[in-house]
């Protein structure tokens, strides 16, 4: 017998409770909870699965498990690829071209077999013209414009596409739940429906997922984790590349990312997003120096650039784009300490150009030098690196992947770097056409910098 039970699930994390409650006891976070009318039915006849295990040495591997692309760097952040059977969560705001990035990548799907891209926001006629202008025509591409799982699932079941993208699961709904698409519980349900089914007829999903203003994935946290894999794809407004982002990946390395340029006919990648970064560098540069930075398993050389002024006002700013602040304040006070700088009266504007967050701590050190050069005005050639992560008594720590970073700066003809003496035994006898200059502390450092 089937009755309507209301409940209150927090739109964060969500944690279910009986009551509407200001504060979520799970994730913290306050008026996140909503109200769901769910229906409810009881299970007194359901009968008990017949189930059964499988060896592990009885199952066959297969040899081609993996759908790739000519778009290296989106199979990269996939892990090599699109794995069968994986569900994707594809996120990012509106207009960021996460339509567009499916559409062009499933031409590339239809090589391997039927690939069906759903869309329960354009009809198939909207669509079509999108893949006009991308130049995508291909025979195996089918189009659907549907909302109601149950159908969806049916239609998948007959047809058994080997790529199916859902575009986008805010507006997917069950009609064996009573609320309107988009809400918590049909979000969750529907994904739920999907993950099965992707599992037991080994059907690749790309679910594409709204973010809130704050750039969480809108649904509970619980959809995350039902995915196999979790991209953001990011931008800044007004520029032309994105970045695509791994948050989550079962069958590959997170935190990676891909550059892509956003072009008029689609999507290109940028295969040298390190040169692209630095396009714009002067010969010398007072305040900037270039680090390796590692994102997965690629190293990206990103400039790190520092301004100061004058404070105006009692309490001086920290101002910072693409980098921890709390970090700078500490590197400020390491600073005051162990190199005599005062920056108690000075604004500090930090920036990393070219939209990427920088969470690796071994860029501290040209954090520390890009400030020491600004505040005394001296200038940095733009063929010299830092790499080194700062501790508070002043000391350079060792930062891992040492050769692999200066492998990239002797690519784009970097010259000189500056590295923690703690790693010296990892770079002897290693041909790496680089002047290596160790650095045990900070008074090493300030003799070199006078």
């Amino acid at each position: 017998m089937a009755k309507n039970k209301i409940r209150y699930i927090c739109e964060e994390c969500g944690y279910e409770s009986s009551k509407w409650l200001g504060k979520c006891p799970n994730c913290e976070n306050w008026n996140t909870f909503k109200e769901e009318n769910e229906l409810s039915f009881s299970k007194s006849n359901n009968k008990t699965k017949n189930i059964s295990a499988v060896k592990l040495d009885e199952i066959e591997t297969m040899s081609n498990y993996r759908y790739t692309t000519t778009l290296k760097e989106f199979d990269r952040v996939l892990g090599g690829g699109l794995v069968k059977g994986e569900v994707v969560l594809l996120t990012g705001s509106p207009g960021i071209g996460k339509s567009t990035l499916l559409l062009q990548s499933s031409k590339e799907y239809c090589k391997y077999g039927k690939i069906l891209y759903l869309s329960g926001e354009e009809s198939v006629n909207q669509i079509k013209f999108r893949a006009n202008r991308l130049h995508v025509n291909e025979n195996n591409l089918y189009l659907l414009n549907e909302t109601e799982i149950e159908s969806i699932l049916e239609f998948i079941k007959k047809e058994k596409p080997n790529v199916v993208i859902i575009d986008s699961i805010q507006t997917i709904y069950s009609n064996t739940i009573d609320s309107i698409p988009g809400t918590i519980t049909q979000i969750r349900e529907c994904t739920l429906k999907i993950v099965e089914i992707a599992k037991k007829m080994e059907i690749s999903f790309f679910i594409v997922g709204h973010v809130t203003k704050d750039g969480k994935v809108a649904g509970p946290k619980l959809l995350e984790h039902m995915v196999d894999a979790v991209l953001n794809f990011e931008g800044e407004e007004g520029n032309y590349y994105r970045i695509l982002r791994g948050i989550k990946n079962r069958f590959g390395s997170t935190n990676e990312i891909g550059i892509f340029n956003m072009e008029e006919d689609g999507i290109s990648e940028i295969k040298n997003p390190s040169e692209f970064f630095l396009s714009e560098r002067d010969e010398k540069n007072i305040g900037s120096i270039v680090v390796p930075i590692l994102e997965g398993s690629k190293i990206f050389l990103l400039e790190v650039q520092s301004l100061l002024i004058n404070s105006e006002f009692g309490i001086p700013r920290r101002i910072v784009q693409g980098f921890d602040k709390n970090r700078v304040q500490i590197l400020s006070a390491v600073i005051e300490k162990k190199l005599s700088l005062n920056l108690a009266n000075k604004d500090i504007f930090i920036n990393i150009p070219g939209g990427i967050s920088i969470k690796d701590t071994s860029a501290d050190l040209a954090v520390v030098m890009s400030i020491f050069s600004a505040f005394k005005d001296i200038e940095i050639s733009q063929k010299i690196a830092a790499i080194g992560e700062l501790g508070l008594r002043g000391e350079i720590r060792k930062v891992a992947f040492i050769e692999k970073r200066l492998i990239e700066l002797y690519k784009l003809g970097f010259k000189g770097v500056y590295v923690p003496e703690s790693n010296r035994k990892d770079l002897e006898n290693k041909n790496i056409n680089l002047k290596i200059i160790y650095l045990k502390n900070l008074n090493d450092l300030l003799e070199r910098m006078r």
